[in-house]
């Protein structure tokens, strides 16, 4: 368990004792590596400036996928790849989380784009080997219709329905940091590397900065790995290292509607003249985007603007019988892909490809990629810091290794009812709760023990129970208000509050899990509200200066952050 009394103990281990490795970064990538190098029997930290996932790893479209439209870059190794990890991931590794999805892909021309989209699909179906998910299916225009009765009947002349997978992406970082620790990892967030040590030429540690307190400390390790995404060239620099390659950051917005303002029975790619716009079921939403532009501002807290909204609906709106507005949408948020530089002047055509380099004598880096394929990309990166580690490194073993909460799910799928009966909650409950964490749900209902109201729904937002917040704090590395309403649960982009009308009983639910004394709590729930509004305020913008200036005004909830890292004076 991640817990807040885990902290203390987590600083004094790492800065008492030497790492084989030391990841930097608490994305999916960071947590991958941490848990490859954890179970080839390595001692390994893992450090992160603010919470799980807070970055681009909670920011995605929630898809676990291949990629179809790189099928058309040709880019056949990452797909083929990436098919392999949706298949491992759905079957092995992550059952109650990556679960399988059917599209429907419309088709507008007539003749050439249906057999075209269908070898692109036969293909897609066939590279990731063993297959989860039925293969694709032709359907006529009435066919389609009946899957998507909400499309324009003008706007297709028929359709192809695949299946891919969609994947909750921040609870699944979460996941992975939490079996990272089960295997021996000491995973510590809010701990922010603000210097390097080095050994004559070698990199042989980190300085370190809790960002909560501002308690100053070392970490020496054998080698450090830099899995930091968009703030890679900001942590090459700060090592005194050019670095072997850029990152180059792309915004990517999304936007969350109600479920019934669209109907259909299945998600929708449609094509636009950059890429692709997803239309993804998520429970009783849809998540609609995304966009890919450029992005130079604050990398923390990326900006949508009204012009990214727009952009969004007008596309969207092109399909749709009942056009959507903007007092149809719940929730918006945005995220920055982490792209190599230098393959193309337009983002949507950089190369999802990832890189790994040596950066110094005892530093590595890895960058690029995507979500899906976290698992290979760990893989390569311990693999490189391997040869400054004195001791023999086994082989990567991970992809044999369930995360927690697989073992044993499909069973306690069979036994919901007598779950919900052990603890007097609806089965609907229980299966939701098994879909967000799998045969670990006994641990989280435990802590109802004696606390019988703790089954009950958090008041304005009555998909999640308050257990669940209370576990996300005591067990999920949960240290502020924000953490919880945004990535342990999803109430920010779910509900039209955004999280503002519960915020109040979610930070009394973990206030005594967390040690919070009343102004701590009244502190918290002010930072929350002042980040909505920020955020609300954001998405009235026309572009991404004025956007950002008014997001990076909010205050953080982790005060003792540096934003740049450079202006740590030692």
């Amino acid at each position: 368990m991640l817990g807040a009394e885990n902290r203390e103990r987590a600083w004094k281990t790492l800065t008492t004792q030497e790492f084989d490795v030391l990841v930097i970064g608490g994305g999916i990538v960071g947590c991958g590596a941490a848990l490859d190098a954890a179970t080839r029997g390595l001692k390994v930290g893992l450090v992160e400036a603010r919470d799980l996932a807070s970055g681009t790893s909670s920011r995605s479209s929630k898809m676990f996928h291949g990629g179809l439209r790189y099928l058309e870059q040709l880019e056949f190794g990452l797909v083929r790849e990436a098919l392999k990890e949706r298949e491992l991931a759905m079957s092995r590794l992550a059952p109650h989380l990556v679960k399988p999805l059917e599209f429907l892909f419309p088709l507008t021309k007539r003749y050439w784009q249906r057999p075209y989209v269908s070898a692109g699909i036969f293909l897609y179906d066939r590279m990731g080997g063993a297959k989860s998910v039925p293969a694709q299916k032709q359907l006529t225009r009435a066919g389609a219709l009946r899957m998507s009765p909400g499309l324009k009947r003008r706007s297709l002349i028929g359709g192809i329905r695949y299946f891919d997978t969609v994947v909750d992406d921040a609870r699944h970082t979460v996941t992975v940091a939490r079996t990272a620790a089960h295997y021996g990892a000491v995973v510590r967030t809010s701990t922010q590397v603000v210097g390097f040590l080095k050994e004559a030429d070698r990199v042989s540690g980190v300085v370190v900065r809790d960002s909560e307190t501002g308690a100053v400390g070392e970490v020496k390790a054998q080698v450090v790995v830099n899995c930091a995404g968009v703030w890679t060239d900001e942590l090459q620099s700060l090592s005194g290292q050019r670095g072997r390659f850029r990152v180059r950051a792309s915004k990517g917005v999304h936007i969350v509607v109600p479920r019934d303002r669209i109907v259909s029975e299945s998600a929708i790619i449609l094509r636009t003249e950059k890429s692709v716009l997803f239309v993804i079921p998520w429970g009783r939403h849809w998540i609609i985007g995304t966009t890919d532009t450029d992005w130079n501002l604050d990398l923390a807290h990326p900006a949508a603007t009204r012009a990214d909204i727009d952009y969004i609906l007008a596309h969207v709106n092109k399909v749709l019988v009942a056009p959507l507005t903007p007092d149809d949408i719940t929730g918006v948020y945005a995220g920055l892909r982490p792209l190599l530089a230098g393959e193309s002047d337009s983002t949507s055509k950089l190369s999802r490809e990832h890189a790994v380099a040596q950066v110094a004598p005892g530093l590595i880096s890895i960058a690029g990629g995507k979500y899906t394929t976290y698992r290979v990309m760990a893989a390569d990166a311990i693999e490189a810091a391997s040869q400054f580690i004195v001791a023999r490194v086994a082989p990567s073993i991970t992809e044999r290794v369930p995360l927690l909460g697989a073992d044993g799910y499909h069973a306690l799928v069979n036994q919901t009812d007598h779950v919900g009966a052990e603890y007097g909650v609806h089965p609907y409950r229980v299966r939701h709760l098994l879909d967000r964490y799998g045969s670990m749900v006994h641990e989280v209902l435990s802590f109802a023990d004696g606390k019988p109201e703790l089954l009950s729904p958090v008041d304005a937002a009555p998909d999640y129970l308050k257990v669940e917040v209370v576990y996300a704090a005591a067990a999920e590395a949960a240290m502020h208000l924000e953490d919880v309403l945004v990535r342990r649960t999803r109430i920010s982009i779910e509900y039209a509050h955004r999280g503002v009308d519960c915020a109040q009983q979610v930070a009394e639910l973990i206030a005594p899990v967390l040690g919070w004394d009343e102004a701590t709590l009244d502190r918290e729930v002010a930072l929350y509200l002042a980040r909505v509004s920020a955020e609300v305020e954001s998405q009235r913008q026309p572009d991404d200066e004025s956007a950002d200036a008014l997001r990076a005004a909010a205050p953080e909830s982790r005060t003792r952050l540096l934003e740049p890292v450079t202006d740590f004076a030692r």
